[in-house]
């Protein structure tokens, strides 16, 4: 069996053994520890949902809501971590240490100052920004709006620190580090919302500092880390503190693409939640738990994108763009043989995992159908759709990836939703369609990229 898999992962057109950067086991030290890493921060989520049950309803409504409003920032400070892990994959790859090292502290630098910009207007400004978001929820919420935002504010830059280290050692390849790192920081997390909520009774605050202390945490350990001179590229204090115009022209080239198609993505789906408040009770509910399903399905292939930038990257950064298409190709191979196993089991988990749930048959019934929709769809489509693209980012084809990802959610995702779920009447499985039929038009997109060979001639260095 391993040796049908081994084979089948291995695409048709072959390079010759020494453009071969990364062997089948250097790939598998890079791959496992992003998939567990991801799966731990997933499971670690659920119970932070369950323990803040605890403080009421309002503290409940506060965090998430105010979670909503984060994660507008968190996927900004991804997408600049993605562009600095792009251009310094590619200077790796190159064999040039010095400019990898310039790269990575311009990229820590530009992270630091962009995530005080946002602590600081979300500390001034934070009551008119939730009026303004989050209007006409009650007083109680609000005020815990508040709390949890002025404390969460605080952790902007340590998030976006702990982002830019952890690009560093996905280039790398040290993705065992930030798998050690996130382990730690989630048990910080965890035992200390149980502190606040059960110890001290501190409602919203009591989950608000413990995920600041963790998030510092990260920061420092992954900091010192990446100050190691030894590695393949180390942060450097002069370069930290000098404005490279340049350098952060290259990282920027690749963040504000990735970070507009994050940023509508967002968009869209408060769009889609609107639109999905339109269906009743039922399905509302069916809708939601399915999504937790959904999430867990899709860890597969969104937990392999990033070695896609890093394989990729290296390999164009040394200028060989034939291995670059020969990783581009392996990587997906693999994504693909993964995402089904791992859709397969979730698919086979849910009806006995619904057992436990005290839902009418109804939406019993109506889950199983979404995750059934969801997990055959994920499964063959998004290591096309979703973790294909990240190969062409890492070469620099940014634009690309943006345009056909924008076009598609808007055209496809959202469109689709109103016409087969409101016109059509089809509720959330008509909203649900129309994801795959999303997943479907970027994939068909990607693949013709990739095929067209054009996405090689672009250059980030």
């Amino acid at each position: 069996m391993r040796s049908l898999l081994l084979k089948w992962i291995e695409p048709k057109k072959q390079v010759r053994e020494e453009q071969k950067l990364f062997s089948n086991r250097d790939i598998q030290k890079l791959i496992v520890p992003l998939f567990f890493e991801q799966l731990l921060v997933m499971l670690v989520g659920v119970a932070d949902t369950f323990i803040v049950s605890y403080a009421g309803d309002a503290a409940v409504s506060g965090v998430s809501l105010v979670n909503m409003f984060n994660t507008i920032f968190i996927y900004l400070f991804t997408a600049l971590a993605s562009g600095g892990a792009v251009v310094v994959s590619q200077y790796i790859g190159r064999g040039e240490k010095h400019l990898a090292d310039i790269s990575g502290s311009q990229l820590l630098m530009c992270s630091t100052l962009l995530s005080a910009v946002f602590m600081a207007v979300s500390l001034i400004w934070n009551r008119p920004l939730l009026r303004l978001l989050f209007g006409s929820v009650e007083a109680d919420v609000m005020e815990a709006c508040v709390t949890y935002l002025r404390i969460s504010a605080y952790s902007f830059p340590a998030l976006a620190v702990y982002n830019a280290g952890a690009a560093l050692c996905r280039s790398m390849s040290r993705t065992k580090v930030t798998l050690y790192v996130s382990v730690v920081s989630n048990v910080i997390n965890l035992v200390g919302n149980c502190i606040g909520i059960f110890v001290f009774h501190a409602g919203v605050a009591g989950v608000a500092y413990p995920s600041l202390l963790a998030r510092l945490f990260s920061a420092v350990a992954v900091t010192v880390y990446c100050f190691r001179k030894s590695g393949a590229v180390a942060y450097r204090v002069r370069e930290i503190f000098h404005w490279d115009g340049e350098m952060l022209r290259r990282i920027l080239k690749v963040a504000v693409p990735n970070g507009v198609e994050n940023g509508l993505f967002q968009l869209i789906k408060v769009a889609l939640s609107s639109i999905t408040a339109l269906f009743g009770t039922a399905q509302i509910a069916a809708n939601g738990i399915a999504q937790s399903f959904w999430s867990l399905a899709a860890l597969a292939g969104v937990a392999i994108g990033p070695a896609f930038v890093t394989v990729v990257g290296r390999c164009m950064g040394a200028g060989d763009t034939d291995a670059a298409a020969y990783y581009l190709s392996k990587l997906t191979r693999i994504t693909l043989a993964v995402s089904v196993c791992w859709n397969a089991l979730i698919l086979a988990v849910t009806p006995l995992i619904m057992q436990l749930y005290p839902l009418s048959n109804e939406v019993t019934q109506l889950v199983v159908v979404l995750v059934l929709i969801h997990n055959i769809a994920n499964a063959v489509l998004f290591p096309f759709s979703g973790a294909m693209p990240n190969g062409l980012r890492a070469a620099g084809d940014v634009r690309y990836a943006m345009c056909v990802s924008v076009l598609s959610t808007v055209l496809c995702r959202l469109v689709l939703s109103v016409v087969l779920g409101v016109w059509l009447q089809m509720g959330v499985i008509g909203v649900a369609l129309a994801m795959c039929c999303d997943w479907a038009v970027r994939a068909v997109f990607s693949l013709r990229r990739c095929h067209s060979g054009r996405w090689k001639r672009f250059r980030v260095i």
